[in-house]
């Protein structure tokens, strides 16, 4: 059976036997059933597709560390679905094979009664700790032991052999590693063990209890972790590994737990509506906070409670302290954001549980897109559908700080004048001692943002942090925006006020900056670790080393002082790693688009090289696709700039012919867009590239990660989308690649590519023939408010309708397709199909495709993507 299928039939089963006892109904079943049959009927066509392209070589190395963090192995995917296993020793440098393939083929070959080779061995993991000096072996054939000189291999019994699982924290994601095994899990403790399933998207899946004394079974996936809470706290976790099985919940196993280094620094946003609290209570657990009709009030939470008091007297249904959700739907489009019970207020308590600051919010109406959903499939009917979304311009709901004192029953009034006109007001936290807290103020339009200090004492405001800029501030982006708190009153914060993105070291005791950490014309691009103990950050930057692609991310450290910055990568490409337990090596695998990636294991104090692990071998892939794409550097529309893109090549290219160029846009300012990684498809640009055309992918000015002047281009000007650079990129091109016919240039795109795609045959008519613009922003004030305020500026003025498409639809030249899906929630639908109405009222010829039943991206469905194909094929060959 195709391992896609296999994995989908497991991982149903696994969710069926999640569901069972909550779903029980015959029509239940059947509809299991129908679900089944359709998710297999798409994986036999996915695992056809995947079958048809050769696979690249020892191209992922995923680590398994042991011995105190000094040895790890891995399994590396060679020829024919085969696989190896490595065994490396850090503080050697050392790499071999994890013991004598060949000859453990035989002894299972021999003891099974199958044959088996060198690189189909039914084993998917190893331990080398459970029994010293030997191997533990697990996989399709179960539990095996592996003597250290790879001569005596014996069965071991599962069950009666099982040692005891690892805990850890904090928790991490489930991977799927392979087979199916029971959990034997026993509860020491003296109170209840809830059993929580994580998983692979990081949500969590309740199992049930155990209660004290009480012995469990689980069944399990190998790689899938599981949480231990009590008291809806999580105690530890621990992974299902097959010589694991053994589960003990002691005191003395939860003291014994490792702690690992976090999975990730992104934080997702959690979804609204969630936390279903109805009051705020004080940490010393005094008092409640609640909101009665819209007012606030506290009540004592003690055995003998005091009368309640009613803190505030002016608030209504319009400008109510009930924890508002509106922001969440309308500006987050976090659509179906669930509201907070009527009485849970937006508080904070301080720590000594003398103040209570809380957010008396103005809500706005809301406005809702509504669209036709033309063919649904429970009904021959059409219906309608509809979501919040604000547009820019639209009022938001305005939140405004109140601070009491509990003791004086008081309230402190704090003045507004800092944080006025804003577009977010978001509280952070309160400092230890209680005697002030901290916000973070947006202002409309993006171009200030400010960290403010309130005092409890009297609600004094000042300003700790004031970053502003003439065109935007680029809050939005991961690595542009930092806040971290630092040990001793001091914070960690991104500023592009260089003109380029760095980190700065402030002092919350004054405000002042204490030092930078990074300068230079190049940018930190997002932070990997902060150790505080240590005082060294670990981050990755973009442009630090001179000669390479200034989009390549390298892997850095910096001490907090700003000293000792450490490039630890060198490879000639982009890079990703990953740390070792405790944080003395790591795993670099970096690669290009026209480089299959190259794996080494390297040193985090100096980025030595300790040893290289694997190239990946992509022969194969490169003989079916004809070659790699190539990378191409040119200078921009002022002579000076340089612009990085890509050039795919028509399948059979002969550098004796002439072919069409046609150009896939995406020029998104929030940040770059052309591949610097390794691929092994690129799905559309080889459906063209296969219809005998070159595909070009450019980065030109108004796009993110370069300087910001770089960046700058975009404001109030997205109908310029870089174009003059890519126009000037593509003639550079055409002077290395003869072949590139520049009399017959397409362009296509969605989204913000849709608008690009459309904005250059109303603007560049005279240099691109045809384009394909699906689900485009046309008219940026019919889209979303967070995403075209911040480089469009805020109030909405005359330059929003200058960058319109619709606006100027009677400029139009050359040949275009527009394409939208009808319940797009992404971009309101009815801005493309005003641009046909534009269209139509100017006079001008065009194709449009609208798409039933599809959302956004319609045209990455199969029946677009070839309309899109077609069209493009059928204007530019000649």
């Amino acid at each position: 059976m195709p391992e896609p299928i296999k994995m989908l039939l497991v991982n149903h089963f696994r969710l069926q036997s999640a569901t069972t006892s909550r779903t029980t109904s015959r029509s239940g079943t059947a509809a299991r059933l129908l679900t089944t049959l359709l998710h297999l009927t798409a994986a036999l066509v996915s695992s056809a597709i995947v079958q048809a392209q050769p696979p690249v070589l020892r191209d992922r190395v995923d680590v398994n560390w042991f011995d105190r963090g000094t040895r790890f192995w891995y399994s590396i995917n060679v020829a024919e679905g085969g696989h190896e296993f490595v065994l490396v020793n850090a503080e050697t440098g050392t790499r071999q094979s994890a013991f004598d393939h060949s000859m453990l083929a035989r002894q299972f070959s021999e003891q099974i009664g199958k044959p088996f080779d060198a690189t189909h061995l039914p084993v998917r993991s190893l331990d080398f700790e459970r029994i010293p000096g030997d191997i533990v072996l697990s996989g399709s054939a179960g539990l095996w032991q592996l003597s250290a000189d790879g001569s005596q291999l014996q069965k071991l019994d599962e069950r009666s052999d099982s040692q005891q699982a690892t805990f850890f924290l904090p928790p991490r994601r489930s991977v799927d590693r392979g087979g199916e095994m029971e959990l034997r899990l026993i509860n020491r403790l003296k109170t209840d063990v809830q059993l929580i399933w994580m998983n692979r998207d990081g949500s969590e899946l309740s199992y049930g209890t155990i209660r004290p004394s009480e012995e469990k079974t689980q069944h399990t996936f190998e790689g899938h972790i599981w949480l231990l809470k009590t008291d809806n706290t999580v105690r530890a976790c621990f992974e299902a590994a097959p010589i694991r099985r053994l589960v003990e919940i002691s005191e003395d196993h939860l003291k014994d737990l490792r702690t690992e280094q976090p999975p990730s620094r992104r934080s997702s946003r959690p979804r609204a509506g969630k936390q279903r609290s109805k009051t705020v209570a004080s940490p010393d657990g005094v008092w409640q906070a609640d909101v009665r009709d819209h007012n606030l009030w506290i009540e004592s939470a003690e055995k003998e409670p005091h009368a309640p008091q009613q803190l505030t007297t002016d608030a209504t249904a319009d400008n109510s302290f009930h924890r508002s959700v509106q922001r969440a739907r309308l500006v987050h489009m976090d659509y179906d954001a669930v509201d907070f019970p009527d009485t849970l207020p937006d508080a904070h308590w301080s720590p000594t549980s003398q103040h209570l600051l809380a957010f008396q919010t103005t809500v706005v109406p809301e406005r809702i897109v509504t669209y036709v959903i033309s063919s649904p499939k429970d009904s021959l009917q059409p219906k309608l559908g509809s979501y919040p979304y604000a547009k820019p311009g639209d009022e938001l709901p305005i939140a405004r700080p109140r601070l009491f004192s509990i003791t004086d029953e008081k309230e402190i009034p704090i003045s507004g004048e800092l944080f006025a006109n804003s577009f977010e007001l978001r509280f952070l936290k309160w400092s230890a001692d209680g005697s002030r807290f901290w916000m973070l103020h947006n202002e409309r339009g993006h171009q200030r943002m400010r960290i403010l200090e309130v005092l409890a004492a009297d609600g004094s405001v000042r300003t700790i942090v004031d970053e502003h800029s003439e065109t935007f501030l680029h809050y939005s982006s991961e690595g542009k925006f930092v806040l971290e708190w630092l040990p001793g009153d001091e914070l960690l914060w991104a500023s592009e006020r260089s003109g380029w993105n760095h980190l700065y070291r402030y002092s919350l005791a004054d405000g002042s900056i204490i030092n930078p950490l990074t300068t230079g014309e190049w940018n930190v691009r997002r932070i990997e670790k902060i150790d505080p103990v240590a005082g060294v950050v670990w981050f990755f930057a973009v442009g630090i080393l001179p000669g390479q692609n200034p989009y390549h991310e390298h892997f850095c450290r910096v001490r907090m002082d700003g000293s000792d910055l450490k490039v630890l990568t060198a490879g000639d490409g982009t890079h990703e790693i990953s740390l070792s337990p405790d944080r003395r090596w790591f795993v670099d695998r970096w690669s290009r688009v026209d480089l299959a990636p190259v794996t080494e294991l390297r040193r985090s104090d100096t980025g030595a090289a300790v040893v290289e692990l694997e190239q990946a071998d992509a022969s194969d892939l490169i003989r079916d696709q004809g070659r790699l794409p190539a990378r191409f550097v040119a200078k921009g529309r002022d002579g000076q700039t340089d612009i990085w893109g890509i050039i795919h090549f028509p399948k059979s290219f002969d550098p004796k012919r002439t072919y069409p160029v046609v150009e896939n846009i995406y020029a998104g300012p929030h940040d770059h867009h052309v591949p610097v990684a390794f691929r092994s498809s690129y799905r559309h640009q080889q459906q063209i590239t296969d219809r005998e055309m070159f595909v070009v992918q450019i980065d030109g000015m108004g796009t993110a990660w370069r300087s910001k002047e770089f960046h700058d281009v975009c404001w109030k000007n997205l109908k310029d989308a870089g174009i003059p650079d890519r126009i000037a990129w593509m003639r550079s091109a055409a002077e290395q690649y003869p072949s590139m016919d520049l009399t017959a240039v397409g362009i296509y795109g969605g989204s913000a590519g849709g608008q690009n795609a459309m904005a250059a045959l109303l603007w560049h008519g005279d240099f691109y023939q045809a384009a394909v613009a699906d689900c485009g922003c046309h008219d940026n004030r019919m889209d979303k408010l967070w995403w075209n305020e911040q480089w469009m500026g805020w109030p909405v003025d005359e330059s929003w309708a200058e960058n319109s498409n619709t606006e100027h639809a009677g400029l139009l030249t050359g040949q275009l397709m527009l394409v939208v899906g009808e319940q797009d929630r992404n971009v309101d639908p009815a801005t493309t199909t005003q641009v046909v109405d534009a269209l139509i009222k100017a006079g001008r010829d065009f194709t449009f495709l609208p798409m039933p039943g599809h959302g956004h991206g319609a045209c990455e469905s199969p029946y677009a993507a070839k309309r899109r194909a077609d069209f493009l094929e059928r204007h530019l060959r000649k």
